[in-house]
């Protein structure tokens, strides 16, 4: 199986799933079918599982969770052996990730745990970096297809170690938010104006491409969902998980975690997590 030979099956189409198909779609790679829980009406569309990847041999998953990644997998095992790579890049915990690898392999299939960074506006324009575990054979056999969707691939090592360095990449995310939401509120409590903090975080070593992303954007109370609050509290439960196997204690995700969570049962479950400045506006 050679990479022009893709018959591409993308299963998962929220925010991240249904623009790498897109993109995927215009590439010209071959044909490029899809399937979604909820029925997104997309092209390539398909209404089930079976019949969405029943004649692909590269299955693209971009699911919501381990939950989901589990039930999608137990469906693909019930088609019909064939020659097929899957790739996972559904952001899920280590164990999850192994069973599916343990699973493809009894069966003959290859797998490839890819995990991505990047969220709504990099999915768009093909600006995703993906994490990719496996392989290396299949991962230079499947590179160019990622490189349709993604601006860069980088080898993280065998199976499972993509999952992690995706879990713990997030953790800093989630706790760099959380301290940006801290800063801002008491910062402009004190009379200093939102743009003078953004600046001055921008000449700052704690200056980063996610501050300047934020920052702004919570000043103003728009969380327009770029990565949801519900799935970044979903990962910090995964890496708390990490930790509780490795015997660490990480009370800066454990607080953040218990923060997301308590933002979500206040209905916020599916605004971006940068509503984690939401309390201070309320203040």
């Amino acid at each position: 199986m050679s990479s022009p030979d893709w018959k591409i099956a993308v299963l998962g189409l929220g925010i991240i799933g249904s623009r790498a198909a897109t993109n995927l779609a215009k590439a010209g790679l071959g044909p490029v079918t899809t399937w979604n829980r909820t029925p997104k009406g997309l092209p390539g569309e398909r209404a089930s599982v079976a019949e969405a990847a029943q004649d692909a041999n590269l299955v693209l998953l971009y699911l919501k969770d381990s939950l989901a990644v589990r039930e999608v997998a137990l469906r693909l095992f019930a088609l019909p052996e064939a020659e097929r790579v899957i790739v996972n890049h559904s952001t899920i915990d280590l164990a999850t990730t192994k069973w599916l690898a343990a699973e493809c392999e009894a069966r003959g299939i290859v797998f490839l745990d890819c995990p991505f960074t990047g969220s709504r506006e990099a999915a768009a324009g093909a600006g995703l970096v993906y994490y990719a575990g496996g392989p290396k054979e299949w991962i230079d056999k499947v590179e160019p297809v990622l490189l349709k969707s993604g601006k860069a691939v980088l080898r993280t090592g065998e199976v499972g170690t993509a999952t992690i360095m995706k879990l713990v990449t997030n953790l800093i995310s989630a706790c760099t938010v959380q301290a940006l939401a801290e800063a801002l509120a008491t910062a402009t409590s004190h009379g200093i104006a939102p743009e003078a903090l953004t600046e001055a975080v921008a000449l700052n070593a704690s200056g980063s491409v996610l501050a300047a992303m934020k920052l702004p954007t919570m000043a103003k109370g728009d969380f327009d969902t770029h990565f949801s609050l519900a799935n970044m509290l979903k990962d910090s439960r995964y890496v708390l998980e990490l930790a509780d196997e490795a015997g660490l204690d990480t009370p800066a995700i454990k607080a953040v975690s218990e923060r997301m969570a308590e933002l979500c049962e206040d209905g916020l479950a599916e605004k971006d997590y940068s509503a984690l400045a939401a309390p201070y506006l309320k203040a």
